[in-house]
């Protein structure tokens, strides 16, 4: 399954409501870590298909779901299982630490 758009008017039913773990990318288009970061977490998506679901979220179109998580620098990874928050990470980061930081947050 291909990344899905996180917007504030779909958060509560693509994130909070999600049956999956739900990993949401808090970027921008002229963020260059956000662009490196863009096809590990489209690997993520397609070899995780079946455990997650990777939502993006536009600082730059969403700033109300910035503020309200608090985003201060991009990129930003958030973790969402049950309805909560339950692990954050900033920044770049090869797709097997991704994968070591979903395995420590019990998502994979």
């Amino acid at each position: 399954m291909a990344e899905i758009k996180v917007t504030k008017e779909n958060f509560a039913s693509e994130v909070l409501a999600s049956e999956k773990p739900v990993v949401v990318d808090f970027w921008a288009t002229w963020c260059g870590p956000c662009r490196m970061i863009a096809p590990v977490l489209e690997e993520l998506a397609e070899k995780y298909e079946d455990k997650l679901t990777v939502g993006k979220v536009n600082v730059d179109e969403e700033m109300e779901l910035a503020v309200k998580f608090s985003v201060a620098s991009i990129p930003t990874l958030m973790v969402f299982k049950g309805g909560e928050m339950v692990a954050k990470t900033l920044g770049y980061m090869p797709l097997e630490k991704v994968e070591g930081w979903l395995k420590e947050a019990g998502v994979l």
